[in-house]
């Protein structure tokens, strides 16, 4: 304190300096000028790539082939024009992507949410080894099960001459994709959302119930606004995975034009680069990055927040 009409008092040098906790080291190691030039320095060099390209989509033909993008040279628009409405068309498989992310990043944060839920605060026989299963299918590879899921999709599943799923009927469709992306993402989200909501107080889910509450309003009105963040972090990752995949892509539309993805297009242009139409492999993967570049720009402070939830206070 200033003493009314005197100088200011000296600093106490038995005070006690306030500790950081973690988060706030981290904080402060990350905000210092070298860390920011570091930052800065690394964003300029992962950045050069897509500018890159961007040139180069630009670039006619003989242009790509003689020079390197940054002299500039050959500017026209027509591989632009060729990729969306030209022989190169891609506009298509564009809105095919748009019609199999959506749901695919939907679907697996729905059930993940609702599985994470029981198997925290629902107590039945086996939870426990329930979820030490579900974390065990994060290890099998994505490529050694797609194609049983295949057959399970084309003929259903049978033990010997009983059938015991028919088929489901979706081959060579939009469903098949949900369907393989969906189950391929369940485990880790299931994870990711249990480790969250076990971190939600006892008391507050007790409160809840003893107030009278069911487990669906409990969900619904508690557990879906505290666990935002990592559905909108998972929800980002989900639907970037999901369109830029060209695996489960290939597999699961049987080889059906009409539903592949726009990753699927760029391939079949990749393959025509020492023909005519390998100018257009450019211009058709700048389009396809600008959708999920613009919607991690739009939602990164929600992906931010997931990132951070959960982690340790200081």
């Amino acid at each position: 304190m200033t003493p009314t009409g005197g100088a200011p008092a000296a600093p106490d040098p038995d005070a006690t300096v306030p500790t950081l906790g973690p988060a706030g080291r981290v904080r402060k190691g990350l905000t210092n000028p070298v860390a920011s030039a570091i930052a800065i320095l690394v964003g300029v060099v992962w950045t050069i790539p897509t500018v890159g390209l961007l040139v180069q989509s630009f670039r006619d033909k003989h242009a790509q082939d003689t020079s390197g993008w940054w002299h500039f040279n050959g500017l026209t628009f027509d591989n632009y024009k060729n990729v969306l409405s030209g022989n190169g068309n891609v506009l298509k498989n564009l809105v095919n992507s748009i019609v199999i992310v959506v749901p695919a990043a939907l679907i697996p944060i729905a059930v993940a949410a609702l599985a994470a839920y029981a198997l925290v605060w629902i107590d039945f026989r086996g939870r426990d080894w329930v979820y030490v299963g579900i974390f065990a299918l994060q290890v099998v590879p994505l490529q050694v099960a797609v194609v049983p899921l295949l057959r399970f999709v084309v003929h259903g599943a049978h033990l010997g001459s009983v059938t015991i799923f028919p088929s489901t009927g979706l081959a060579g469709t939009v469903g098949a994709i949900w369907l393989a992306h969906a189950c391929f993402a369940l485990p880790l989200a299931i994870f990711l959302m249990h480790n969250f909501m076990s971190e939600i107080p006892r008391d507050l889910m007790e409160a809840a119930r003893i107030d009278g509450a069911s487990h669906g309003q409990i969900f619904r009105q508690i557990m879906l606004p505290l666990i935002r963040p990592a559905l909108a972090a998972f929800g980002i990752f989900q639907f970037l995975w999901v369109w830029n995949d060209l695996f489960v892509g290939i597999v699961m539309s049987g080889g059906n034009p009409a539903v592949s993805p726009i990753t699927v297009a760029v391939s079949n242009l990749q393959n025509s680069t020492s023909g005519a139409g390998g100018e257009l492999l450019p211009a058709a993967a700048f389009i396809s990055i600008v959708i999920p570049l613009g919607v991690f720009i739009a939602l990164q402070r929600y992906f931010v927040r997931g990132l951070l939830a959960g982690s340790v206070k200081g």
